[in-house]
């Protein structure tokens, strides 16, 4: 839970001071609020290399995956280690629209405690949290709900597969897939492996290690990595590419075939 919780923590942290930009790509007024007690101090410690500028790319392309997701008609959306994530309160979608967060429930619980200090508003969508082991089966929990599997749905891990061995994040997609009928889809952000061997990253990846907050998985082929666990990638970008934070990313997007690059992706993938 802690590694969740510290991620969840800056994440918020990077989200507020991305709404408090005059360009911003999104804007979560209760980020500030939800990034408490450490959010900001873990910025200032991790927050070189441009982690701030990724958080904000990542969430306004998640945010466009939910809104393109939603308009080819899927009804549920399923936040996987949903953190202090405030789309429900944020998104304009329509009522028969269906938003789960799963995570831990003492998470949960703190969420919702802050929340109701804050004096929130009621989620602007049909929301239910889901407490459950991240580690076990999870899915169970999720299908307890009035979650319908037999129905297409939208999973989202946002920044938890480079927590994860390769083992446990083809596990995770594969569960997605068994709770799922063809038209699902997954929208998630990948490291490249070239990215945890750089140079340039290791000093910002042992201050992870010092944390105990490692991180662990990456590819450099995340179409044959998805498609090993029964989804086909049908949007590959990476920041700074139309569509994915174009001209807010502070370094240049190498072509593809350049070998050895380190890479973020973001993906949109299907089942068939």
């Amino acid at each position: 839970m802690e590694t969740v919780s510290y991620t969840s923590q800056w994440t918020a942290a990077a989200r507020a001071l991305e709404s408090e930009r005059s360009d911003a790509l999104f804007v979560d007024p209760l980020a500030r609020a939800l990034a408490e007690p450490k959010g900001f101090e873990l910025l200032d410690h991790y927050g070189g290399g441009g982690l701030v500028e990724f958080v904000a790319v990542r969430t306004r392309y998640l945010d466009d995956a939910i809104g393109d997701a939603v308009q080819k008609g899927i009804r549920q959306v399923v936040l996987i280690a949903a953190g202090m994530d405030t789309r429900a309160y944020r998104l304009s979608l329509p009522d028969d629209v269906r938003v789960y967060e799963v995570d831990h429930q003492a998470l949960i619980d703190e969420k919702e405690k802050r929340l109701a200090q804050l004096g929130s508003p009621a989620p602007t969508v049909n929301l239910q949290r889901v407490g459950a082991d991240l580690a076990g089966d999870w899915s169970a929990a999720l299908r307890a709900t009035d979650f319908d599997p037999a129905q297409p749905t939208l999973w989202i891990p946002e920044a938890l597969l480079f927590f994860l061995t390769e083992e446990q994040s083809a596990t995770l997609m594969r569960t997605f897939a068994a709770n799922s009928v063809p038209g699902s889809q997954v929208a998630v952000d990948i490291l490249s492996k070239a990215l945890l061997r750089s140079p340039a990253t290791q000093i910002f990846l042992s201050s992870l290690n010092e944390d105990g907050i490692p991180w662990l998985f990456g590819t450099d082929e995340p179409e044959e990595f998805m498609a090993g666990t029964g989804w086909t990638v049908r949007e590959l970008k990476e920041p700074g590419e139309p569509g994915a934070g174009e001209g807010r990313w502070p370094y240049a997007v190498q072509p593809r075939e350049v070998k050895g690059a380190a890479r973020n992706w973001l993906l949109r993938a299907e089942l068939a």
